[in-house]
This record gives structure tokens, C-alpha cells and sequence, in this order.
């Protein structure tokens, strides 16, 4: 058992094949619902989605939250890992383009993403979606990093983005 959900135990940096990986998310999705039903109070919901999403997403050497604290800032809030960066502006980075530009980056390389920012020097891919609030205003980003290339899908960014849907168009505690 992973810490608060059910899943097979696969090593830490393992990339599964992509069927493998949306079979995770598949039987995650419910007990991660199941888990966070009722919470209200935003960091809450985004420190148990960090640990969540943690055990997902196996192949991750970081996942977590940057909160919108600014027109064009972004700090670092509850995540998995290893350091982040404390502050992203909008106009650097993976983080900032997903905030800017309120579209989900999928980055398979991220040394081909123009302005990339190396927070860790071993992450060579990111998936990055845009968090928004019951009214559609980005109020911050889910980053997850991988060690590998192409360390994640379009599926499962989309996968990200209707939890992340689900659970934060109900009213929140910002």
C-alpha cells in the first residue's frame, strides 16, 4: 500500500511502459477522490495531492504545487522531492509558460524548452498544469519532473488536469 492509496509497489524512478502508468492512474483516481472528498482548505488539498500524485507517478523526481502569489510570480508551496526553486516568474521556465500562457506544457525534453529552468539538473522532462479556481483564474501550476525523457504522456497530463478540475472548480479556501 502506498501512503493513502492502494497501488502495486514499484521502485521510486521506475518509468513503466504509458498502458502501465494510466492503469495507475486508472485505480488511483477514485481513492484519490475518495480521500480528498469534503476538504475545502486549499493548501490541504494540494499537500495531499503532492503525496498522492507522489505515489502515482513513480517515474517523478519531483511533484508539487507553485503558487500564483503575484500578477507574474509563482512560489514554490506543497510538494515531493527534492529542493524546488522558491520563485518562477511567468516569463522563465516550464511553470511560468503553463501559467502565463493557462495551458498545460508537456515537455519531453526539457533541454529543447526555450528558457527551461533547472531546479534539479537531473530532470529531463515536465508536465505542467495549470491550477485553477472555481472561476477559471490561474491561482498556480501541478509541476511533475522526471529524470527521464518523455518521463510522461499526454494522457496523463489530461488525467491531471480533470482531477485537478474535479477537485478545485468547488468552492475553496484560497
Amino acid at each position: 500500500m502506498s501512503d493513502g492509496i492502494l497501488l502495486p509497489e514499484v521502485p521510486r524512478g521506475t518509468l513503466l511502459s504509458v498502458s502501465q502508468r494510466l492503469e495507475r492512474c486508472a485505480v488511483a483516481r477514485p481513492q484519490i477522490l475518495s480521500v480528498l472528498e469534503g476538504e475545502t482548505d486549499a493548501i490541504a488539498l494540494q499537500s495531499s495531492l503532492a503525496c498522492l500524485l507522489w505515489h502515482v507517478f513513480i517515474q517523478s523526481n519531483w511533484c508539487g504545487f507553485y503558487r500564483r502569489v503575484a500578477d507574474d510570480e509563482l512560489a514554490v508551496g506543497p510538494y515531493q522531492g527534492g529542493m524546488g526553486c522558491l520563485r518562477i516568474p511567468f516569463s522563465r521556465g516550464v511553470c511560468g509558460a503553463a501559467a502565463r500562457e493557462n495551458k498545460t506544457q508537456w515537455v519531453p525534453d526539457v533541454h529543447q524548452f526555450p528558457g527551461h529552468i533547472a531546479c534539479d539538473d537531473a530532470t529531463r522532462s515536465e508536465c505542467v498544469i495549470p491550477l485553477r479556481d472555481h472561476s477559471g483564474e490561474v491561482c498556480g501550476v501541478l509541476d511533475l519532473d522526471s529524470p527521464h525523457l518523455s518521463g510522461f504522456d499526454p494522457q496523463e497530463a489530461a488525467f491531471c488536469e480533470n482531477l485537478l478540475q474535479e477537485i478545485f472548480s468547488r468552492p475553496v479556501r484560497w
